[in-house]
């Protein structure tokens, strides 16, 4: 299946042009030539997250036009993008094959498609123009940037990691440079966790080599500490020197109820009365963050008893905050509790994408000497490739799904655990009080973008597409029915789009009138329709269409609040039987979709076609796909 197989460009397109989500997608016009600009966004693509470059569309102060490119035309600039991605003068790398650019058409308007995938580590950085240094770009929420020269010096850097970062031999170091303490503290928890292993009879220099934080390198002679060995055992003021690592700063914050507060009920970071090392650092925060987790466990010695997944998935994801950080960066690591979320933030950029995290089993380590001493004393299996057991942990837990962020300047990989089961009853009263009783009832997927909405504040497509099972395009289409129907209201356009909840909807207020004696009978009707004979479908349905007539007489605006009180399980039957009911007169999938509670995507795939194909419905327009489409029953 080709890449935009899935792809309906009309309504893609539309919704921009509506300032609706675009997700990762740039417009340019082609009016005046191929666009000198397409080479500049073709960088950031692949030095970021990938991305899609529509040509032929302009935009001018926020409004969207199409160019109506000719036949002749779109081959033209097909030739030129060809030649020029394979020119390394115009782009060093072409990362396309023909499945990636493709010809389609918008309200009988020609347009092309290129899909610009993410740069793997050992491609970037991507550049335009013969000098990396000039012409290296990321993307942000504002649009391309231009990289700076350090920017793309660590994207070399990271592209080498036969090379390990921590592996760097440190000049004019000595032991005592190391804190002895924390040596002796990492020799005991390793005996705990390999008793009798061979490395704990060497002395602390041959223990060092073993773990990878002395080296001698044999083709230079050149021996001594390496920043690994300091990062993990060094003493402050021996790590944070200009020759190791400068910018070197550890910090835990721990937030009270007022998370706007500057004020901390605890934090940890060097302030003098302890040596900030990796190692010290690690054990004085990993206990504090597990606290906070609802099930209780207990340490026998210093080895953990009755560890839950969501204890696993805490300490893979220090570990990993703690072994993935570019200690080059100016920027600190942070880790931060509060009573809705553990943060887990450090400085550098992902060496994998967001997909190969949230897919597991991937893992590029920039610091492979850390990883090892991690591992070796027994605190993760494969310390730095726990993704999956992060992601597992989390929702074996029943709560919200982990959520992984890049940002830029100074660049930074921020992983959110929120401590919000999906199941909580506070939770789901909450909900209910703004939204109504009826929205529990609506697909799982639905429900849980509402929950991320109240428990966070806002929800995006980005943030969805690592939490749900789903496309982009199909989130996309998911957020706008939830907006049609009330339930969010959007904020911003493109990209940037976010999602809240929309507090001044009358769907619960609406919901309450149904306990009026005008509706009585749909509860009733809505309970028999799970009977397991389904006998009472027709009476349930004439209750319907009663208790719709009187509403419309009272209070036209709950109509939907009615219908959408249908229960969800229900035979395809009664469903069928259902939907005629309510499609008396011309109506949208849409429009159906509201008044029964479904989602617009389950009754366009699985529904309506096999009803129109049985004789139980009838279409409007004869073009399946028309915009302006509706259905109304047969008899």
């Amino acid at each position: 299946m080709k890449k935009y197989d899935y792809l309906d460009i009309s309504s893609f397109v539309e919704e921009l042009m509506e300032k609706k989500e675009s997700v990762e997608i740039e417009f340019k016009s082609a009016a005046g030539g191929f666009p000198r600009s397409f080479w500049e966004t073709y960088s950031s693509f692949a030095n970021t997250d990938g991305g899609t470059i529509v040509l032929g569309v302009k935009e001018k102060k926020g409004e969207f036009y199409i160019d109506s490119l000719t036949d002749e035309l779109i081959e033209k600039y097909k030739k030129e993008f060809w030649s020029g991605v394979n020119n390394k003068d115009i782009v060093n790398l072409n990362l396309l094959s023909n499945d990636d650019v493709v010809d389609a058409e918008f309200d009988g308007h020609k347009v092309i498609l290129f899909y610009i995938p993410r740069a793997t580590r050992d491609q970037r950085p991507i550049y335009h123009t013969p000098n990396p240094y000039n012409g290296t770009y990321k993307r942000n929420h504002e649009g391309d940037f231009k990289c700076t020269e350090q920017e793309v010096r660590r994207m070399y850097a990271d592209a080498n990691v036969a090379v390990s970062a921590d592996s760097r031999i440190l000049d004019n170091y000595t032991f005592e440079d190391i804190d002895k303490a924390s040596l002796e503290q990492y020799r005991r928890l390793f005996d705990l966790a390999k008793p009798g292993h061979a490395w704990l009879a060497l002395d602390d220099i041959s223990l060092l080599k073993k773990l990878g934080g002395y080296k001698v390198d044999r083709q230079t002679g050149k021996e001594g500490f390496t920043l690994a060995g300091l990062l993990m055992f060094g003493k402050t003021d021996a790590i944070t020197d200009e020759a190791c690592a400068p910018n070197f700063f550890l910090d835990y914050r721990e937030l009270g109820e007022d998370t706007s507060s500057t004020r901390w009920l605890d934090r940890i970071y060097p302030d003098g009365t302890w040596e900030a090392n990796l190692f010290q650092f690690y054990k004085r925060v990993l206990p504090k963050l597990q606290e906070i987790l609802p099930l209780p466990f207990h340490l026998e010695g210093d080895t953990r008893k009755d560890e839950t997944p969501a204890h696993v998935a805490v300490r893979e994801a220090l570990i990993n905050t703690l072994i993935h950080a570019d200690y080059s960066v100016n920027a600190s690591t942070v880790i931060t509790r509060s009573k809705n979320e553990l943060v887990f933030s450090n400085p550098g950029c992902l060496l994998v994408s967001k997909q190969q995290f949230y897919d597991g089993g991937d893992s590029v380590c920039r610091n492979l000497a850390l990883q090892k001493m991690f591992m070796m004393f027994g605190k993760a299996e494969k310390a730095g490739s726990g993704a999956d057991k992060i992601i597992s942990g989390w929702r074996d837990s029943n709560l919200n799904s982990p959520n992984l962020e890049e940002k830029n300047r100074p660049d930074k990989v921020i992983l959110t655990l929120p401590l919000i089961s999906i199941l909580d009853n506070k939770i789901k009263e909450e909900l209910t009080s703004i939204l109504g009783k009826h929205v529990l009832c609506m697909e799982h997927n639905k429900v849980l973008t509402l929950v991320i909405a109240l428990t966070e504040g806002v929800v995006s497509n980005e943030r969805l597409r690592y939490t749900l099972n789903m496309h982009k395009y199909d989130i996309t289409k998911m957020l706008k029915e939830l907006c049609s129907e009330g339930y969010l209201v959007s904020d911003g356009i493109g990209r940037g789009t976010t999602y809240h909840l929309n507090k001044d909807s009358n769907l619960n207020s609406s919901s309450d009138n149904l306990n009026s004696s005008d509706s009585s009978n749909l509860n009733s009707s809505s309970d028999n329709l799970n009977s397991s004979d389904g006998s009472n479908l027709n009476s349930s349905s004439d209750n319907l269409n009663s208790s719709s007539d009187n509403l419309n007489s009272s209070d036209g605006n709950n109509i939907k609040t009615t219908t959408k009180r249908i229960k969800k399980r229900c035979s395809q039957k009664e469903l069928f039987g259902i939907i005629q009911n309510s499609t008396e007169t011309w109506k949208s999938v849409e429009e159906i979709a509201i008044e029964i509670g479904r989602s617009t995507q389950y009754l366009k795939g699985e529904i309506i076609p096999v009803m129109v194909n049985k004789g139980l419905l009838e279409r409007e327009h004869a073009m399946p796909n028309h915009p302006a489409q509706r259905y109304k029953r047969k008899f």
